[in-house]
Parts: structure tokens; sequence; C-alpha cells
């Protein structure tokens, strides 16, 4: 149905030159309007947007739902979720944009945020655990966007990297940076942001060779809502289990499952301007990756894994 401007100005008590302000800043958020003043204007589909509107009824009951705050372009959202984490951000409190301009990736890599194309989200905890247990709490949001995805597509068969990447057919599809405050033996909070390429068609250059997105992988296009509460809800599942006894036991035993990395994948590993060759060879009890090379057993506590 075409809508002349006289009749949106009319409606909406405001001016025709204002309705074409109005309508143009709506095509920059992606919202495909057709049309012109003369000729009246026609909504011919709405974006895929993550807006707190339509993500709240889709995740009623998680510990997310009423604390959904959105972005159309950002820094970080891990950069405003701590911050706001620092100022009393309740726990549950979840930042999403279209586009970040500064989005960061783990040992300061940048984490490409083509506007609309993914999902760029970062989620304020407050888990009861000393600093040292952290690294579980990250392997256990592999597990939940691996849990997510494949709960939408089972044909993915997603692998989990060691510590923070979620792998489809050998390349990167998300990314895992969790950051904390904490005092010597207690997390103050915990900032989780994932990064999941969704509808990406292209990559820039210097990504091109190590990553991929749902949409090259399976040639169709994501409902990027879809993939935003499947995350939440999965992520809710999880951290509700991470309070239980024995789920470290757990999430340690299920990411070695579900990770084709955790044992014996020849690997090099990068570690402050270093590295080392081996085999791995499991995880220990704290979610560390062990390695066996020709000097012996080595404990990986950060760092870049690839394989040889």
């Amino acid at each position: 149905m075409v809508v002349s401007g006289t009749k949106i100005a009319q409606e909406i008590s405001s001016t025709r030159s204002e309705v074409w302000r109005l309508i143009q800043q709506l095509r920059g958020l992606g919202v495909d309007v057709a049309g012109h003043p003369a000729t009246g204007y026609q909504l011919r589909s709405m974006p895929d947007l993550l807006l707190p509107e339509i993500l709240e009824p889709l995740v009623r009951g998680t510990i997310f739902a009423s604390h959904i705050r959105h972005f159309y372009k950002i820094g970080s959202t891990n950069t405003a979720a701590m911050t706001a984490a620092a100022e009393g951000a309740p726990e549950g409190t979840v930042f999403l944009a279209e586009e970040q301009t500064a989005g960061r990736g783990r040992g300061a890599h940048a984490w490409e945020s083509a506007r609309s194309a993914g999902i760029y989200s970062s989620v304020v905890l407050r888990p009861v655990l000393p600093p040292a247990e952290v690294l579980v709490l990250s392997l256990a949001a592999g597990l939940a966007v691996r849990a997510a995805l494949e709960q939408i597509n089972p044909h993915l068969h997603l692998d989990l990297k060691w510590p923070n990447d979620v792998v489809l057919a050998g390349k990167k599809a998300c990314g895992i940076l969790t950051e904390m405050n904490a005092e010597a033996t207690r997390v103050r909070y915990v900032v989780v942001g994932i990064g999941i390429n969704v509808n990406q068609a292209t990559f820039p250059k210097e990504f091109a060779a190590e990553a991929t997105s749902l949409k090259r992988f399976t040639g169709t296009e994501w409902s990027r809502v879809e993939v935003a509460a499947a995350l939440l809800k999965s992520l809710d599942r999880e951290y509700r289990q991470f309070a239980r006894e024995n789920a470290k036991v757990s999430i340690l035993h299920r990411f070695a499952e579900q990770s084709s990395w955790v044992r014996g994948k020849p690997v090099r590993v990068e570690e402050n301007g270093s590295s080392i060759e081996g085999t791995t060879e499991g995880l220990d009890d704290r979610g560390f990756l062990l390695v066996r090379t020709a000097q012996g057993v080595r404990t990986v506590l950060s760092g870049t894994v690839r394989e040889r």
C-alpha cells in the first residue's frame, strides 16, 4: 500500500519535509521504503533488527528478558558492558549492536562488525566464584553458542576451538571474549562478549582466509532475531547449571567431548612472543589446555592455538 507524505504528516502531526527526513533516516537504518514525496511511500520490508521489543517476548523467563539494550552503532559492546557493570548494571544486562566501530576479540585482535550482518553482543554476569574459575564460564559460553546454532540447524556440525572460538568447516564463525573485574578471592562481575558471523557474504582480505558465516556455509539468509533469541536462551540454561554442584566437571567434560582441539590435535601455541609445538592432551581441572611437547606436558594458560 502506498501512503502519501501528506497523509503521514497528518497522522504524526508534522510536515511533509519532516516526513521525508524521517524516511531517509529509516532507510539509513536498513528499512526498505520505496517511493518519494511526489508519489508517496511504501514499506516493502522491515530489517532484521535486534530490538528489545522483538527479543524480550522470545526470551521471557530468562535472566536477560528485562535488561536488553540495543544500539545501532557503538564502539564495543564489551567496553560498554564493562562500564555499565562497574556502575551497577544488574546481572543479565545485555548489550546488542547493529554495528561496532571498535569491536574487540581476544588478545587485542579486532572483530569485524559489518552493519546488521552478525550478532555483536555482551552480557553482564555476577557469578559467585573465584577469578581462577572464570575460564570455565567462557567454555560454558562456547557450549551455549554451539547448542543454540545446532538447535536452529542440526546439520551445522560446529567445532569448539579452545578457549574461545566456535568453528564451522574449519573456519571461525564465532568468537568469545570474557572480561572480569575481581578481588583476590571473588569475582565482582564478568562480561561475556559473543560475536557470531551470521549473514556476512564477504570479509575483509585480512580475515577472509580464516572466517566464515552461517550464510556462507548454508547458502541461505538467517534470521538474526532467531539466532539472538536462541543464544540468550541457551546462555541462560548454561548459566543456571553453572551455579550447581559439579557443574565445572560437567562443563569441562562436555567441552572436551564436543571439541576436536582438546585431545590428539597437533598444534603450535604462540604466547608472549614465543611458541611451543606439540599434541593436545586434554584440559586440566581449571579448564586450561594441556599440550604434550618434546620436553613434556605443558599447561597453556593463554595465547593463540593453531593447528600444525
